[in-house]
């Protein structure tokens, strides 16, 4: 597996990204689903990485800058076939060696509250995310589970 920056020229990615937004409509209510199209991913403040096999793209991650010293980690996504093959893990500890490196002391999350997300959150409460509040513009939601980890 081969972590890049993302390359959003590359029609894979968009339809990889289309297939995460198709993976959280049946969820949660649209209020609730809070995934970033691909648009949303191209801002300034986001910076994103595809992991890549032979076959293609197996995952996505992504950081937003919330406000200084701390990011949203977003678009985490895994392609079904590649699962249990240890793709998030290393897309996330890439992302947040990444943070590291550029000074961010705090990434936070959101991710679903039901039993589909529960893989997610294992993987997070491993990685060393706590439970918290909303942050940024969230508000409660009994839809999201929201997770923050202090980088030092």
């Amino acid at each position: 597996m081969t972590i890049t920056r993302a390359d959003f020229a590359d029609p894979r990615l968009a339809a990889f990204l289309q297939a995460h937004l198709d993976d959280m409509e049946p969820t949660a209510p649209p209020e609730s689903r809070h995934a970033l199209d691909l648009a949303a991913l191209q801002a300034p403040h986001v910076r994103m990485w595809v992991a890549t096999d032979a076959d293609g793209i197996v995952g996505t991650a992504a950081l937003a800058g919330l406000e200084p010293g701390h990011e949203e980690l977003k678009s985490m996504r895994t392609d079904p076939r590649a699962r249990g093959r240890g793709v998030a893990s290393g897309l996330l500890a890439h992302v947040l060696a990444d943070a590291r490196a550029r000074g961010v002391t705090r990434v936070s999350l959101e991710t679903g509250s039901m039993a589909f997300f529960e893989p997610a959150r294992a993987l997070y409460a491993r990685a060393g995310f706590m439970p918290c509040g909303p942050f940024g513009t969230y508000v409660a939601d009994p839809n999201s589970t929201f997770m923050t980890l202090a980088l030092g």
